[in-house]
């Protein structure tokens, strides 16, 4: 009945569009170029919506081998096409996913033959480009119950089609990334994401050097020598085979021309996740590169994807932490610490990134805080490293804040605690000789004068961190009494780390007021007597800094709200 009366309702629509489904299907003559049919899309779209309103599985089993065979050929014909398949691929993968049931059709090696051969060389065109987001949102939980592993697996792809077509497609984008993420994709993704402005530049090296990724027509995308230059990138990066030097006859007169067996170059611009990849970062095709970027004017595409990648960091890591096992987050932490000071060097972007990365790494020692023991050795190398550059300073600060508040780890973690204690003593040491603070030369200098507040601010951190410790860990006290007095003794130009070194000392001499200030690390079980600060907005107490408490002049280094214990008030005038 409901074959009758879709045929009848239609006015023979169905016969007629299946016809020319049929005929386009076994037509030798348009074997090579299915897709150059301009009512082909029509017929297909027709077909499809007939088969989803009359609901009969009669329909869909005579409309199953034209699709199947016709969603082959036009497979088979994409390296010579000269018109657009996206489009028309998306909507035959629309109908085996609706009535794959029906016709016993598994849709999962047509997935992987359209993000293979078709979006691998139409990403850059804008109407597959928003069709193909779209039909992932739509069919997302479908994907992921049937194959949970396409999405995750081609990301790079993803990112790329992102990275080319911009803001334009940022929601959309957003909507479908937490579908990429998996176990397998979760730690790969990441510096990915990092590196999307990096991608951008990579690509548009491409296209100027081998040709547009995008014209003013498909046939000019499709005869353009880029993306066949991706695919054979691909197939080096794959089977070892060379690609032959395009630099001699790309008619560019750029003396920054990509090295396309750089292997940076190869693992951006790859369409498959394989899992990470190191980045050779002191390649002198990236340095060249980045070098360019920082110093040329910034295009537009460049421009959106630096305002979009921090984005997509926040995004990743709000799922991360919602979703995510603990042993996940731990390994992706030693990652986080390690592109703390590695990204594209712009400034706004990187103070971002950066924002995310610190927020994201504290949050889950906040969580976890057992993941500061599991992670001692590359904590400690990061503290080595905190003079290298100001970012990696900026890191240190966080590490030394989560050591202290979260007692490395918690009071089942001694000897942990010792050994991030004595790297901490090792920092102050080096901090106190006259080669790092207080030495009297270049007091004029602007970098002198920099050094020197960047150093007595980690001085501050790490006279804090050593204090927290001690009063997690009693053993520690002793250690942490002479470390105190030698820094309360010591020569500084900045008196406010010998002020708070001085404090601390005195706060050990009364437990019970040290415990309440300092300890326990959060999580910890509190004794009679202990203040809960946490509970400072219902109980009328707040955690007030010791850098308010000692009448430091000058505004605190970071915004602190009296709203939650003094409704209706204003803030202090400091504040």
């Amino acid at each position: 009945m409901a074959t009758t009366t879709t045929t009848l309702g239609r006015g023979g629509e169905w016969e007629f569009h299946l016809r020319s489904l049929s005929a386009n299907s076994r037509d030798s003559s348009a074997a090579s170029d299915p897709a150059s049919d301009p009512y082909l899309l029509q017929s297909v779209r027709k077909i499809y919506e007939i088969c989803k309103e009359s609901g009969s599985e009669e329909l869909v089993a005579r409309a199953y081998p034209h699709m199947n065979k016709l969603f082959q050929r036009c497979v088979s014909a994409l390296p010579q096409s000269l018109s657009s398949n996206g489009v028309l691929l998306l909507t035959i993968l629309q109908f085996f996913l609706d009535f794959g049931e029906v016709v016993l059709h598994d849709a999962d090696a047509s997935l992987r033959a359209f993000f293979r051969s078709c979006l691998s060389r139409e990403f850059a065109d804008p109407v597959v480009a928003e069709h193909a987001l779209e039909f992932l949102n739509v069919n997302t939980a479908k994907i992921l119950r049937s194959h949970p592993s396409i999405l995750p697996q081609f990301f790079p792809l993803l990112l790329k089609l992102i990275a080319w077509n911009g803001e334009r497609l940022e929601k959309t984008f957003s909507a479908l990334l937490p579908a990429m993420m998996s176990t397998g994709s979760f730690l790969p993704l990441f510096p990915s994401l990092v590196d999307l402005p990096i991608l951008v530049v990579a690509l548009e090296k491409v296209e100027k050097n081998s040709g547009t990724l995008i014209g003013s027509s498909i046939a000019s995308i499709q005869k353009s020598t880029a993306p066949e230059m991706l695919l054979a990138l691909m197939d080096e990066a794959y089977t070892g085979s060379t690609i032959e030097d395009r630099g001699g006859d790309s008619g560019s007169d750029d003396n920054n021309t990509i090295d396309i067996s750089d292997p940076v170059f190869l693992e951006l611009l790859k369409d498959e996740n394989d899992g990470i990849a190191e980045r050779h970062w002191t390649s002198p095709a990236m340095a060249t590169t980045l070098q360019a970027a920082a110093t040329s004017p910034k295009s537009d595409r460049l421009k959106q994807a630096l305002q979009m990648a921090p984005r997509f960091l926040a995004l990743f890591f709000e799922i991360a932490l919602r979703d995510v096992s603990n042993s996940l987050l731990c390994a992706l932490i030693p990652l986080v610490m390690s592109r703390y000071d590695t990204m594209f060097p712009d400034k706004v972007f990187s103070f971002e990134v950066r924002k995310r990365l610190s927020d994201f790494m504290l949050a889950v020692f906040q969580r976890s805080p057992d993941c500061i023991a599991l992670l001692k050795k590359p904590i400690i190398n990061r503290l080595g490293e905190a003079y290298n550059s100001p970012a990696k300073m900026e890191l240190a600060l966080h590490l030394c804040w989560a050591i202290g508040e979260h007692g490395a780890g918690g009071t089942s973690h001694k000897d942990v605690a010792r050994e991030l204690f004595e790297n901490l003593e090792l920092l102050l040491y080096e901090n106190l000789s006259s080669s790092r603070v207080g030495s009297s030369q270049d007091m004029d200098s602007k970098g002198s004068s920099f050094r020197k507040s960047s150093q007595s601010r980690l001085l501050c951190f790490v006279v804090t961190a050593i204090a927290k410790l001690a009063t997690c860990h009693h053993e520690l006290l002793p250690r942490a009494r002479v470390s105190l007095a030698k820094v309360a003794r010591s020569r500084i130009s900045d008196k406010r780390v010998c002020s708070r070194a001085c404090d601390f000392l005195g706060l050990m001499n009364e437990p019970a007021i040290s415990l309440s200030v300092l300890g326990p690390p959060s999580g910890g079980v509190k004794g009679p007597g202990i203040v809960n600060w946490n509970e400072g907005g219902s109980k009328m107490i707040a955690n007030i800094p010791f850098y308010i408490l000692n009448e430091q002049e000058g505004p605190p280094f970071h915004d602190f709200s009296f709203s939650d214990i003094l409704p209706g008030q204003s803030a202090p005038p400091f504040l």
